[in-house]
Formats: C-alpha cells, sequence, structure tokens
C-alpha cells in the first residue's frame, strides 16, 4: 500500500519513497522542558506517534527520534533575551538540569498517558554540545557565519545569494528585515535577521560550556540539526513538528545543514497545524492556557469537567493534522462520547454469537483504515470508516445480520489492530476494572433471573440502583447490556 505524504517543502502531497528501504529516519522536534506539558505539545506528539505507527505497521524499520530542548531556547526568536530553562532555574531556586530533569518527566508522564509511544532515541541537546561545536567550525568554514564580540551568527546575507533563504516558508529576506526590529542585545549581527550558532555567556549565565569563540551555549537553532545528522545521517527521510516551528526554527535548520554539508538533509517536511481555544490561540497572557494535567482532572476554570487522556487523544485525531483543531467544552464533550461509542462496540463483539453463515463481509475494516491513514494520515475519514463498522457490530449484536466464528474473530482483529496498533486508543479502565465488570455481569444475571420468575419490582430496582451507581443498562431481546456514564 503506497503513503502519500504532504511535503511542506514542496506544497504539494507525495507518495513517500525512503532513501534506504526499508528503513526510515525520522526526526521530530521534541519540548522545551521548562515548564509543564501543555496542549501544545499534545498534538504533535500524537500526529507523529500516529506516523511512526503507520509506517511500522506499512513494514518499515523506523528511527524514531525526538529532541529534548535543555538549553539555548531563548526568550525571542530573534537569539535575544533569557534563557527560558535558566529563568526557570531561578524563579524555583534549583539548578536548571533539575528543572530540565523534572519537566522531562512529566512529559514523558504524559506521552505516556495519552498513549504516545517512546521514540527510538530522544537526545537532549545538553548532552551533544561538542556536536553543535563541530557543526558550527564548518559552517564558519564554509563561509557562510562570522564572529562578533565572541558569538558566531550565521550570514544570512551570504547564505542568500548561494541558495535560497526562506525556501520552507516563503518568506524572503526583504520581508523579514520589514518585520524585524533590532533589539537589546542583538548589536553584535550585521544584519537583525542573521541569527545565533553560539552566544557568548553574560557573567551570570549558568549554562555555559567552553569553545573556540568563548564560554557560552549554542543557539537554539542549532541543537537539531546537530542531533539529526548524529543519529539519521547527512541524509534522512521525514523531519515533523508544529507549524509554529515552520520559520525560523526549521528554516534555519535547512540553512545550517546545507552550509555546513553543501546539501539539504531532509527529503520530506511535515507539520501539523495549530491548537485554539474557542478560537483563539493558546497562550498565558491570553488566560487561556491548559496544561494536560489540568485536562486530566479538569483543574482549571475554563473547563467544564476533567477529560480523560484517551479522550484528547481521540480529539486530536478526529481532525487532519493539518487543519487547525479548537479546543472546547462541547468539542471534548462530543469527543467523549465518540470515543465511549467506539470502544462500547469493541466490547460488544465478544458477546455477539456466530452463526453458520456471513451475511456481512468483514474482509475490509483494515484496508478500509489503513488506505485513509496512507492518504497523509487521513485519521478522520479512519475514524469515520470505524463508525460505519460500529452500525454493522450493532445489527450483528442485535441479530439482524449474521457473521460465522471465523469472520467474528476476523472482526475482532481487524478492530483491534486498527483502535489499538494504529491509532493507540485503549479502553480506560482503572485497576479493578475486571473486578468490577465482573460484579456487573453477576449482578445482571440476578435481574435476568428476577425476569424470568416476572419479579419486575426486583428487576426494577436492580436497574435503578445501578443506573444511580453510573451504570447504564440497555434490555434487550436475549438479555442486556451495560455501559459505565
Amino acid at each position: 500500500m503506497n503513503f502519500k505524504i504532504f511535503n511542506t517543502l514542496s506544497r504539494t502531497k507525495e507518495e513517500f519513497t525512503p532513501l534506504n528501504p526499508p528503513h526510515v529516519g525520522l526526526y521530530v522536534c521534541g519540548p522545551t522542558v521548562y515548564g509543564d506539558p501543555h496542549l501544545g505539545h499534545a498534538r504533535p506528539a500524537v500526529t507523529y506517534d500516529l506516523l511512526f505507527r503507520l509506517l511500522t505497521a506499512l513494514g518499515y524499520k523506523v528511527r524514531y527520534v525526538r529532541n529534548i530542548t535543555d538549553v539555548g531556547h531563548l526568550e525571542h526568536d530573534s537569539d535575544d533575551g533569557e534563557d527560558k530553562l535558566l529563568k526557570k532555574a531561578r524563579l524555583e531556586r534549583l539548578e536548571p538540569m533539575e528543572v530540565a530533569q523534572h519537566y522531562t518527566n512529566r512529559y514523558r508522564e504524559a506521552m505516556h498517558m495519552l498513549g504516545v509511544l517512546p521514540p527510538s532515541i530522544e537526545p537532549q541537546a545538553s548532552g551533544h554540545i561538542i556536536e553543535q561545536i563541530e557543526f558550527v567550525k564548518e559552517i564558519l568554514k564554509a563561509g557562510y557565519a562570522y564572529q562578533s564580540n565572541g558569538s558566531v551568527y550565521f550570514d544570512v546575507d551570504k547564505y542568500n545569494a548561494d541558495h535560497r533563504y526562506g525556501k520552507l516558508s516563503g518568506r524572503t529576506v526583504e520581508d523579514m528585515l520589514s518585520v524585524t526590529r533590532q533589539l537589546e542585545g542583538s548589536g553584535d549581527k550585521r544584519k537583525s535577521y542573521d541569527f545565533a550558532l553560539w552566544k557568548k555567556a553574560s557573567p551570570e549565565h549558568i549554562m555555559r560550556w567552553p569553545s573556540p569563540w568563548s564560554d557560552g551555549f549554542p543557539g537554539w537553532h542549532l541543537e537539531c540539526s546537530a542531533m539529526s545528522r548524529k543519529y539519521l545521517g547527512e541524509r534522512f527521510d521525514i523531519h515533523g513538528g508544529g507549524m509554529d516551528l515552520m520559520f525560523p526554527h526549521h528554516e534555519c535548520e535547512i540553512a545550517q545543514s546545507t552550509a555546513s554539508m553543501g546539501h539539504e538533509a531532509v527529503r520530506y517536511w511535515m507539520h501539523n497545524n495549530m491548537i485554539t481555544i474557542d478560537g483563539r490561540k493558546m497562550g498565558k497572557s491570553l488566560g487561556n492556557f491548559i496544561t494536560l494535567e489540568e485536562l486530566f482532572t479538569g483543574a482549571n476554570t475554563l473547563l467544564e469537567k476533567a477529560y480523560s487522556p484517551m479522550t484528547i487523544r481521540f480529539f486530536i485525531l478526529q481532525a487532519h493534522y493539518r487543519s487547525t483543531l479548537d479546543f472546547s467544552n462541547e468539542a471534548l464533550s462530543a469527543a467523549e462520547k465518540g470515543f465511549e461509542r467506539l470502544m462500547t462496540a469493541f466490547d460488544m463483539i465478544g458477546r455477539i454469537k456466530p452463526s453458520d453463515k456471513s451475511t456481512v463481509d468483514v474482509s475490509t475494516i483494515k484496508s478500509e483504515c489503513m488506505e485513509a491513514l496512507c492518504d497523509d494520515l487521513n485519521s478522520p475519514v479512519a475514524i469515520a470508516s470505524l463508525f460505519e463498522w460500529v452500525k454493522v457490530i450493532n445489527r450483528l449484536h442485535d441479530g439482524i445480520d449474521t457473521v460465522t466464528e471465523d469472520d467474528l474473530r476476523s472482526l475482532s482483529e481487524q478492530f483491534a489492530f486498527v483502535i489499538h496498533d494504529l491509532l493507540g486508543l485503549s479502553a480506560e479502565k482503572s485497576g479493578d476494572g475486571e473486578l468490577t465488570s465482573g460484579l456487573i455481569e453477576m449482578i445482571l444475571q440476578v435481574r435476568r433471573q428476577a425476569k424470568e420468575q416476572k419479579n419486575w419490582a426486583v428487576s426494577d430496582k436492580i436497574r435503578d440502583e445501578l443506573s444511580r451507581l453510573g451504570v447504564m443498562v440497555k434490555d434487550r431481546k436475549d438479555g442486556a447490556d451495560w455501559e459505565l456514564k
């Protein structure tokens, strides 16, 4: 099955052809670990987890690299201001690496709850200073950078004369000149749009390393160029990240790689779109900033209730990764109901009674969903296909349609593969979920006996008490189904 991917660089949907099949190199920009993971972290994590799962299902051997930014990420993309992690360390009176480790752990815990598989390699920027220094040396040797007062800057004009700076985002140097301004501390640059490869550390700056130019730290953009080359080689297949990273971060990556190696490193660029909350961009200054922990616990005034990790994952998958995703209580509640409906149907498969013949063809479930995902990760179409099969499952359960034992097994296996292996969704039950299910089934057995004895008062009392406890009972001809509210 052919996989088509929208390449941001060409702005077209292209058939994916790996450089060294069956191996695939995938690099994704990870978090800057100076605060709790939030909605903005969830979308790219789920998007590229889906890509990772799909490529693996297609038979590729994927090396998935997702970095941790624990140094060099300044408050302004113009390479000025205070290091975000250092600022957090000072506020909390901790060592910078203590802050980085704490929030790295928090990020990993949240990703696990969202069903995001760990990457093959998760390198930290602070652990690759030597590689970044060597990268700067190469760019200087090629003539595309200059030293200034202990710092090293990328010469955008020089690069643009030989190549094309802005090819990914579509920006020109003239555009950047009109929107950039000379900020405090940037007087060492020749042009305002030149970006730092290495920054000389001020006396109070704790996170610093020795280099040929000064005691300092690498620029934010440099880490991804250095680490992707170390683990995926001078050329690799896919680089992913949020649309907000397209410029300047990814644009600078292309320039750095081309300047140091003489060619681009990445074949396909992928970008997931942004998240809005009730139609507005998410941001602390706007008062609509929601962390994942707040979502899972409901501890935010913007939330009417708590939403489970699988509800969040399902909600993200319901939208195409290149479309804007708007979070609202109404939309999340709808996603919660949709997810419950899907998992209830999956659970219902185990209660379908096999027949001597099949009146439905169940052989296409996996192929339909795979085909949708192979069309540029079209998860909304894949999920819509699953809901069509939910209708089939309901008809089979009600005896309207029939299925053989072999086909029933195939139905269950295909449904499980798509839901669990491809979409990464799983039932959310507490540790005593099996005990709870057993007790409810036992209580419903007592109710069935009461109905057989026409003891309607006991039958109704059991149903009403279960409802009060959050268990909805739906009577059918041959028994009853139940689900937790």
